[in-house]
């Protein structure tokens, strides 16, 4: 059952065509990963989705609703929320004030019970529950912006770029929960520049260039196509 289902989306800047009318799906429980070159429309695609920008053209649809037209707030409380790209946390704020602004909207009484899940999936952040936010490290502050979003208690998460400016040992560490995260009942579509790691973990893919997609297909077998190692793993062909 596709959870997310987009059509002929088209996203401009001016009379600049980032996203070319792509078509893209992201069945429940699957995660699902975007890869492609910087200004391929990856993160406009992304964007787009979230409701962070305007489709030009196009549908998007989110679980049996079309939501193209609503706003990116709603979007949040539906269950479609984002992590973007270079975290966004709040920096003056405390790592559990940041975890509360993740779940504002929520008035249940599962939030405490959650946040402690969050601690046992990070657990250097327990330890820095009352450090403010600003003076994490550069992957403590991607656990933090993951952790906020995973306390609105997403149906699907959608990140960008989350491995971006950390060194090899913490990017791979924010692969692998994500991964969990995923393992856990959480559908994920992910934007990535570890193009190797994206696709060693991901279900499906979907490479871009120039705005359109260009390849489709298992994650694994992506990972294993001589044009995706050229292009994006460095690789030469024999």
């Amino acid at each position: 059952m596709s959870l997310l289902r987009i059509r002929g989306l088209e996203v401009r800047y001016g009379g600049i065509r980032a996203v070319k009318g792509i078509d893209l799906e992201v069945a429940q429980g699957e995660l699902v990963c975007l890869i492609g070159a910087n200004g391929a429309g990856k993160s406009s695609t992304l964007r787009a989705v979230a409701g962070l920008v305007p489709a030009a053209a196009g549908s998007i649809s989110f679980g049996e609703r079309e939501i193209s037209g609503v706003p990116a707030f709603r979007r949040a409380r539906a269950g479609l929320v984002m992590v973007p790209e270079g975290r966004g946390i709040f920096s003056r704020l405390s790592v559990e004030e940041n975890l509360a602004m993740g779940a504002y909207a929520r008035a249940d009484p599962g939030v405490a019970s959650d946040r402690e899940r969050v601690f046992e999936l990070f657990p250097r952040l327990a330890e820095r529950r009352d450090q403010i936010a600003g003076t994490l490290s550069g992957g403590e502050q991607q656990m933090l912006a993951i952790s906020r979003g995973l306390m609105s208690r997403p149906t699907l998460l959608a990140l960008d770029e989350p491995s971006m400016g950390l060194a090899p040992m913490a990017a791979r560490r924010i692969l692998e929960v994500i991964r969990d995260i995923n393992r856990a009942g959480v559908t994920v579509l992910l934007v990535e520049q570890n193009a190797q790691g994206a696709l060693a973990l991901a279900h499906r893919a979907y490479v871009m260039e120039s705005g359109e997609i260009a390849l489709s297909g298992e994650g694994r077998t992506l990972l294993a196509d001589p044009r995706v190692r050229e292009a994006y793993l460095g690789e030469t062909p024999a």
